[in-house]
């Protein structure tokens, strides 16, 4: 029966995480909007981190200089962990010779031992609930 509840509260989690993507995509189509004129030449793109790196002025102001090599410009700020930049399509031309790479839209990975210590509290939630059902018969 705990296996039963684990994967249900699993099944719970990954609804609720499902739900939370589909809310940022949409927010971020929506926030700013575009007419034809401001689409026109310009090319768009999300930076985005696990965690909540571009919390300090310090941390945004360090992408938007990375970003700026590749002729990158900052449209907004969506939160922490989300930055939207336009530029110039012809900007491209410039791209060999760049050292990093001008379509990245992830500036850090999942850590593994961030990683893990998610994995670890799921299993105890996992394991705690499966332990309140047997004592609770």
């Amino acid at each position: 029966m705990s296996g039963a509840v684990a994967a249900s509260s699993g099944a719970v989690a990954a609804a609720i995480a499902a739900a939370a993507a589909e809310q940022r995509r949409k927010e971020e189509e929506e926030m700013t909007s575009y007419n034809g004129n401001d689409l026109k030449g310009w090319e768009f793109k999300i930076v985005r981190a696990c965690t909540r790196k571009f919390k300090t002025a310090e941390a945004v102001q360090k992408l938007c200089q990375e970003e700026s090599k590749a002729g990158w410009e900052l449209v907004e700020k969506f939160d922490d962990t989300r930055i939207r930049f336009k530029r110039r399509i012809e900007k491209r031309a410039g791209d060999r010779h760049l050292d990093i790479d001008p379509y990245r839209t992830q500036v850090s990975s999942v850590n593994a031992t961030l990683l893990a210590v998610v994995l670890g509290i799921l299993v105890l939630i996992g394991g705690s609930i499966g332990v309140f059902v047997a004592i609770s018969r």
